[in-house]
């Protein structure tokens, strides 16, 4: 004690010695370590779990699931590709290889390793650099919540955490959470994920070499990828099958025949999704809205979507060869210019695109979905994000608010040779396709007259018709009677619904693509359920589909006929001004489809590129495919029609001929059509003129 005393006298005395400005220098120094001393270890312990932090050790990012209508998994979204599994469904195999080569102790020590501390220490200080890590499993583990910064304030927050996991988990439930949560490399997180990405198997299927590979990765998870550098792969699986040797884990036979085994991969866990893509961008869009990117990218939604993929194969096919069809008449068409011309006409990059819906008119549930030519090449969905307008694809929403007004299909409209009195002004439309002074409405609709479609406008209402298209779904279009015409602007995916009024009794519903949504424990976050809404009489919506069902057997969507789409079937062609858009929308009483074709700068399509050369045979390729093996019905007739209507049920009598073929005037005044117009109707129609005028 005396010896302490007088030490520290000395020490006081000399320090009084010491000049004023060293004094206070130093005694800052000492306040400044002092301080910092207490704020580390303040961190240190601060970042020591609690209990509810060490449970949430098992809360991992998980791939939301996206299935199809019949319940399969078609796509998956997410932000890591990880599969959580029980550690009984891990191979022997594989969890013998990683505790060699990770952590041979790992079932002695109490969560960190003084014995491959040390070894860790001697081996950096003999090579001079970090050539031997000394973190247990359990450090590895701990690891997860803090990243992987080197310092030594991260390497204390590590050991505490990796000691209080020791107090609060088994060994056993150490691995599983480990090998769930680590990173194999390639996008892989976990033992499930990884051996199906990179062996098409489950974790517990994989082979000693499969296993000892796997194992090897965890060191450099992006360097030792096979799927990036295979030769480093196996060279890494080598030392962890002499790790396995080892520590017997192994025999040597084993050794020496997992040694030999080629390196066979095999990804079946993130198969190419060659289709379905812009209904997928569509669907994950729609999920970001409502859930946020990070519970649908790590939460493990289970989302079950109304996507048919047979369907969705046949419309992206249907879509693709059609646009090489109608681009190989460009080329011909470009060529004759090309050769009288002194200078070669340039090429655009503005490629044609075209967009497919279709849906189920009963329930609205969307069945497929194209939104362009590629989407690799534009994620653009002209399907449900483009506004362009319809044309004389919108006239059928004119011709329902005649009939709910009153008028019926065989009611005449005249004074088509006199122009429309309008406010300021007289206006005569142009109409390539009569010049007859008055049609019945439903022959108007049949050959797409303009003048007789402004004209039934201005008899029934603007404010009205208007009034009718909003009861179908369409808002903001233009108060002017141009909008008869299909002036005002609509999605591909707004006028596909509103069309599936006329096969489902007047009912209209919103177009939908997620049925359900389920979190990662089953419960239901979402369930589709809402009600159709009702935009016309069940007779009306009959009567139009009758009157829809000429424009494709005898009318400018009766190409479809000639290309062999015989089932019962109504539609409607629209065609732009200049031939910038072409669309069709058709249905049979199971199913509506729309096509649009068109540029996304808006220009000439081709000359001549009515919906009836462009349109009309792309929905007709797709329906062919989608309907195969469907019955040959026509809609439910509902009880409120007049039974000298004249209607005829959009097929042919069963056992009927087929009519003769008759040029378009017999056949848009009805001569030589003496066929019955009601009854059972079970058989298919072909009506077939050479001579069809298009739209």
């Amino acid at each position: 004690m005396e010896r302490l005393k007088t030490f520290w006298f000395r020490r006081r005395r000399g320090l009084q010695a010491l000049p004023v400005r060293v004094r206070v220098t130093v005694a800052v120094i000492a306040a400044a370590t002092c301080a910092y001393t207490l704020w580390f270890a303040f961190d240190v312990l601060a970042s020591v779990p609690d209990r509810d932090e060490i449970r949430a050790f098992r809360v991992m990012a998980q791939a939301s699931v996206l299935f199809d209508a019949n319940d399969r998994p078609v796509f998956t979204l997410a932000k890591e590709h990880r599969i959580e599994v029980p550690l009984a469904d891990v191979s022997p195999h594989l969890i013998r290889a990683v505790v060699a080569v990770e952590d041979r102790r790992f079932f002695d020590h109490e969560g960190f390793d003084p014995v491959r501390i040390l070894g860790s220490t001697v081996a950096v200080l003999r090579a001079g650099r970090a050539v031997q890590g000394g973190s247990t499993i359990t450090q590895q583990l701990a690891r997860q919540s803090l990243g992987r910064e080197k310092t030594l304030r991260r390497k204390l927050k590590e050991l505490l955490i990796a000691i209080e996991l020791e107090r609060h988990y088994t060994k056993q439930e150490i691995l599983e959470l480990y090998l769930n949560k680590v990173y194999f490399g390639d996008g892989l997180y976990g033992a499930e994920a990884a051996a199906r990405g990179y062996f098409g198997k489950r974790a517990a299927e994989v082979t000693i070499a499969e296993a000892a590979l796997l194992a090897g990765l965890l060191q450099a998870p992006s360097a030792y990828a096979p799927t990036v550098n295979p030769e480093k792969a196996q060279a890494r699986r080598a030392v962890v099958l002499h790790a396995m040797v080892d520590t017997k884990a192994i025999s040597t036979a084993e050794y020496e025949h997992a040694a030999r085994a080629p390196l066979r991969l095999r990804d079946n866990l993130r198969g190419h999704e060659p289709y379905g893509a812009y209904f997928k961008e569509e669907v994950r869009r729609q999920l970001v809205q409502q859930f946020g990117w990070q519970r649908v990218s790590e939460g493990g939604l289970h989302v079950y979507t109304t996507i048919d993929m047979a369907k969705q194969r046949a419309a992206e096919t249907a879509v693709a060869q059609s646009l090489r069809a109608i681009d190989r008449t460009l080329v011909r068409a470009r060529a004759p210019r090309r050769a009288a011309a002194s200078e070669p006409v340039p090429e655009s990059n503005d490629s044609l695109q075209a967009a497919l819906v279709a849906i189920d008119p009963e329930t609205g549930a969307v069945q497929v979905l194209v939104g362009g030519r590629e989407f690799a090449q534009s994620p653009y969905n002209r399907a449900t994000q483009a506004h362009r307008q319809p044309g004389s694809a919108f006239k059928p929403f004119v011709y329902a608010a005649a009939l709910e007004a009153g008028y019926r299909p065989d009611d005449e409209i005249d004074r088509l040779d006199e122009p429309l009195q309008l406010t300021q002004a007289v206006w005569s439309p142009d109409d390539e396709h009569v010049s007859e002074s008055s049609l019945t409405l439903r022959e108007a609709l049949r050959v797409s007259s303009n003048r007789a479609a402004v004209r039934l406008l201005d008899e029934v209402g603007l404010q009205r018709t208007l009034d009718m298209a909003g009861a179908f779904g369409f808002e903001r279009l233009p108060n002017v009677p141009s909008v008869a015409l299909g002036s005002g602007e609509v999605t591909l995916n707004a006028m596909t619904a509103a069309f599936a009024a006329f096969a489902n009794g007047g009912l209209v519903s919103r177009p939908f693509l997620i049925r359900r949504v389920l979190d990662h424990d089953g419960a239901v976050l979402f369930d589709q359920h809402e009600p159709a809404r009702r935009a016309i009489s069940p007779e009306t919506a009959y009567r139009m589909a009758d009157m829809l069902a000429d424009v494709i057997d005898f009318g400018t969507g009766s190409v479809a006929r000639r290309l062999g789409f015989d089932l019962p079937a109504g539609g409607k062609t629209g065609t732009t001004n200049d031939f910038r858009d072409a669309w069709f929308i058709g249905f049979t009483p199971t199913l509506v489809a729309g096509v649009w074709v068109g540029y996304d700068q808006p220009r000439t399509i081709r000359a001549n590129g009515y919906a009836s050369a462009v349109a009309v045979p792309l929905w007709t390729q797709f329906m062919k495919m989608a309907t195969r093996g469907d019955e040959p019905r026509w809609l439910r007739e509902p009880r409120g029609l007049d039974e000298d209507e004249g209607l005829r049920g959009g097929v042919l009598a069963e056992g009927e001929e087929r009519p003769k073929k008759r040029g378009f005037w017999a056949r848009l005044f009805g001569l030589g059509d003496d066929r019955p117009r009601r009854g059972d109707r079970r058989g298919g129609v072909v009506i077939i003129d050479d001579n069809e005028r298009d739209e």
